[in-house]
């Protein structure tokens, strides 16, 4: 298994001696696990495949061999990965001891732009400071995961990680095999599905470790180098927070309930609380400051000696110990009290003053009391060090750790309403529907909901559940409810009247306890995006509310469904139109703009480098405020090492400034925008057909089941939400944006990635934009951010290898599909190469060009197996054995290791 390692190059790094040493010991894990006839197995499939064929042996396999081949390759596949990511984490930490850091990069061209004073980028220092004060970027972790791999076998891989930055010994040697055959003998299956908070210890898992080896970090650099800039970071700004949905979203997934929501926050709140003890034990070892050699503030021992009133249960030994030491006896006391909230939270019981923390602002109080002291005391650097870190770690964190995001389909709502505003509402039209909400929203009466059926009672207990969690919990722990399929403002407001029913929205108390924020997903939605705000602004109570939460307007946008609906090319315009409009209409009304990205991993989804994508954003749309999905698929990749989740958060904090600094104004001239828009248009006109005209077919169904193994999807637990919305029709339609990614990449068709962008870029070249397409190439950060996705999505495409699974699988009368599919793929190919006047994807790329060859030689023996093993499934009649069901839903982990995103 050295053929992956030799293509790699020699490029000082180790990444190809890393390769070779791991395939090495995968090699003898498998003799020693299975004997030698295994490996030689391995090498026999891998070697017929290459040389073309493999077909003749894979069909003499027994079942159990095949399982075997299938986890030797996804074992490779999971090392190798893990490999790459130790090399980038390395190539990372040389770049920034270079002082090439993102946020490094970012700090730079601001500068550079504010002593040129360039046109647009005319600004103070006190500009800056206010845009930089305001500034309030969000991940958000998400609950429908593609991410196939179990947690049991992430945590022996991060170790694996952690081995190979050790030097290379004899006994790292020894450990890595160790690891490899517990890797070996650790299933790769989950036995259930998971439940919603199963999902939410994985994402605490990450919460966990930003926590405690990224974010101080982070922060701390961005701090310095906004000084660069003249600026210096309030304590109590908060430029970065954590977001998640786990526990809250709800569209579609009967499984999350109230109680499952409250759930969700309180195992939260017992991570959160447990991280930040361990920072507060590590301030009272490094705060040994005593007061018989510098002085200490009056406060700070004032509130020492209230502590110590208030918390009998103090330990005698502490205050022997450290009755000169006030710091650790306020860090102790820190401790205790946070205890005391968790205990709190966990019996349900009441705020108890100076005892438990109603608050994280109780708590950085505190830690303010400790810093000021140390600042009047000589203790400057110990008070700006550590201290300050953590501050601005607790502050990005918070008691909750994340904010949980409740989302909820439209029509949980519209169904609800029935049972109080009679049968006549739900024949109402939208401008209708408006009407009588924004009339029930002014008045000062509830609603009488009277005998509801249990889905209805399900959405009351959901807004009461929210009014419950954050009386409890304190108001970051849910700050927005997210009103999924929003086709008119009233399906925004319908959720705003029933949060009125439960005290969350009280217009005559002037009380918005959270905001509300409608997810426009389909084209439809998205072109009427503009209307939808401007309606919902104009009305007065729904301003109002907008007014009491800080004038802030968060929209989210879908670009799952949307791609689905349209096409890549069509989905991407759409959104970018729609920012537009949006920041117009909040312009006009006054109000900040807060677009929330509902971005996948994959560039199908809406994924691709962060950074591009979000100083491709339309001007003015981040204005110091965003939030971004990140998706299960990614998640492991982004944030498995410590030093890549800094990358990751780093390089979203940095693209967030440059966007918000650099990107106040048009950087192009109208004359310019104008043209490059007509040209867009017919661009994503003519894709957009394209694109539906095999979508419509109703035939596709039946190609996209036969040619895929998405039917199978739902076999291997990925998530608590079922794969299919359950009140939709069926065929493709019911299908989630999800699987169907999913079932076209893993076949390597990857559609939703380019179909319909060859014959759009055609249609604009023949009209004769050959030229204007060039100028956008060059000078427009939307249209060369989607060329460049578009380009990676091609080359990870591999018709030939599709071939196979429709020649094996699908019904001859439904081939013709793979002869449209291979015919756009060539078209979107020569108009990309066209484009970028290259003579090959990515030629300009050549280490990831090779890298991608030779990782798809040993994802065709994963892909023909899968094959194989699709067939001997559905020539089954009755039920299907265990082992064979097995061995292919292992294919299918096998090929999401293999076709990570490189790029």
């Amino acid at each position: 298994m050295q053929d992956y390692a030799a293509a790699i190059g020699n490029d000082g790094t180790g990444l190809r001696a890393d390769v070779r040493k791991l395939g090495d010991l995968l090699g003898e894990s498998l003799v020693r696990q299975e004997g030698q006839d295994l490996l030689e197995l391995v090498e026999a499939v891998r070697k017929a495949v290459k040389d073309g064929g493999g077909d003749e042996l894979l069909s003499t396999l027994s079942i159990d061999q095949s399982v075997q081949l299938v986890r030797a390759f996804s074992t490779y596949f999971n090392l190798a990965n893990v490999a790459e990511q130790v090399h980038r984490a390395r190539v990372l930490a040389d770049a920034r001891a270079q002082g090439g850091s993102w946020m490094a990069k970012a700090v730079d061209k601001i500068a550079a732009a504010q002593s040129a004073k360039l046109a647009g980028h005319e600004f103070s220092t006190e500009d800056v400071t206010r845009w930089i004060n305001e500034l309030m970027v969000r991940p958000v972790f998400t609950a429908h995961p593609t991410e196939a791999a179990r947690r049991s076998l992430l945590n022996k891989l991060g170790r694996v990680a952690k081995l190979l930055d050790e030097p290379s010994t004899p006994a790292q040697r020894t450990q890595l095999a160790e690891i490899i055959d517990v890797l070996w003998q650790t299933d790769e299956l989950r036995v259930g599905r998971p439940e919603p908070l199963d999902e939410a210890m994985n994402a605490l898992y990450y919460l966990d470790d930003l926590f405690k080896l990224t974010i101080p970090e982070v922060l701390s650099d961005f701090k310095n180098e906004i000084k660069r800039l003249g600026v210096d970071l309030p304590l109590d700004a908060r430029p970065l927070s954590f977001g998640s949905w786990i526990g809250g979203d709800r569209d579609g997934n009967p499984n999350i309930t109230a109680s499952v929501t409250e759930s969700a926050m309180l195992l939260q709140v017992g991570h959160a609380i447990r991280v930040t003890i361990a920072a507060m034990d590590e301030l009272r070892q490094m705060l040994s400051v005593s007061t018989r050699i510098t002085g200490v503030n009056k406060a700070l021992l004032d509130s020492v000696e209230e502590d110590l009133k208030h918390i009998p249960e103090f330990e005698e030994r502490f205050k022997r110990l450290n009755v000169q030491e006030p710091y650790r006896l306020k860090a102790t006391a820190i401790v205790h009290r946070l205890g005391f909230t968790r205990n709190r939270h966990a019996s349900g019981g009441a705020h108890v003053a100076h005892r438990d923390y109603n608050s994280t602002a109780e708590l950085l109080a505190d830690l303010a009391l400790m810093r000021d002291s140390l600042l009047e005391n000589r203790g400057e650097l110990m008070a700006t060090g550590l201290l300050e870190r953590t501050m601005r770690t607790v502050s990005a964190f918070g008691l909750t750790h994340a904010t949980l995001d409740v989302r909820e389909h439209s029509d949980a709502h519209h169904h609800t309403l029935a049972f109080a505003l009679g049968d006549s509402y739900k024949s109402k039209n939208h401008q209708e529907r408006f009407a009588v909400l924004a009339s029930e929203l002014a008045s000062s009466k509830n609603l009488d909901f009277g005998k509801c059926d249990e889905r209805a009672q399900k959405t009351l207990d959901t807004f009461n559940a929210i009014f419950e969690i954050v009386k409890r919990f304190g108001p970051e722990s849910i700050e927005t409810y997210i009103v999924s399929m929003t086709k008119g403002s009233d399906d925004l407001l319908a959720a705003v009247v029933l949060a009125k029913q439960t005290g969350l929205v009280n217009l005559s108390a002037n009380t918005a306890v959270i905001g509300f924020a409608p997810l426009l997903e389909t084209v439809a939605e998205l072109r009427a995006s503009g209307e939808i705000l401007e309606t919902l602004l104009s009305d007065p109570g729904y301003r109002k509310i907008v007014e009491l939460r800080g004038n802030l307007q968060e929209i989210m946008l879908g670009y799952s469904d949307s791609n689905k609906d349209a096409g890549i090319a069509t989905s991407q315009w759409e959104i970018h139109r729609a920012q537009r409009k949006l920041r117009d209409v909040a312009i006009k009304h006054g109000v900040k703009l807060r677009l929330f990205h509902g971005r996948g991993g994959s560039v199908g989804r809406g994924g691709g480098p962060t950074y591009d994508a979000l100083v491709a954003l339309p001007w003015g749309s981040i204005d110091g405020q965003i939030k971004m999905t990140e998706q299960g698929e990614v998640i492991s990749d982004k944030y498995a090492l410590a030093s890549l989740a800094r990358e990751n958060i780093e390089l979203m904090l940095a693209a967030s400034l440059e966007a918000t600094v650099l990107n106040r104004a048009p950087r192009q001239s109208q004359e310019s925008l104008d043209k490059w828009n007509s040209c867009m248009e017919l661009i994503s006109e003519n894709s957009f057909t394209r694109y539906r005209s095999l979508i419509d077919h109703p035939d596709l169904p039946a190609y996209f089941y036969a040619s895929t193994p998405v039917e199978q999807l739902g076999e291997m637990m990925l998530g608590s939400r079922p794969s299919r919305r359950p009140d939709a029709a069926g065929g493709l339609d019911s299908l989630r944006a999800i699987p169907w990614v999913f079932g076209w990449t893993q076949s390597r068709q990857i559609v939703p990635g380019w179909f319909g962008v060859g014959s759009g870029l055609k249609a604009a070249r023949e009209a004769g934009k050959s030229d204007v397409i060039q100028e956008m190439l060059a000078n427009w950060h939307f249209f060369h951010t989607f060329i460049s996705n578009v380009e990676m999505t091609l080359a990870k495409t591999d018709l030939e290898m599709a071939k196979r699974y429709v020649q094996a699988l699908v019904p001859k009368e439904l081939h013709h599909f793979l002869d449209v599919i291979a015919e756009e793929f060539k078209l979107t190919c020569e108009e990309i190469l066209k484009v970028t006047k290259k003579d090959s994807l990515l030629g300009d790329q050549p280490i990831l060009a090779r890298t991608l060859q030779v990782r798809d030689a040993y994802l065709a023996p994963l892909h023909l197996l899968q094959v194989n093993l699709l067939e001997r499934v559905r020539d089954h009649d009755g039920e299907v054995d265990p082992m064979l069901q097995r061995a292919l839903l292992l294919t299918i982990n096998g090929v999401a290791a293999g076709l990570r995103n490189t790029g």
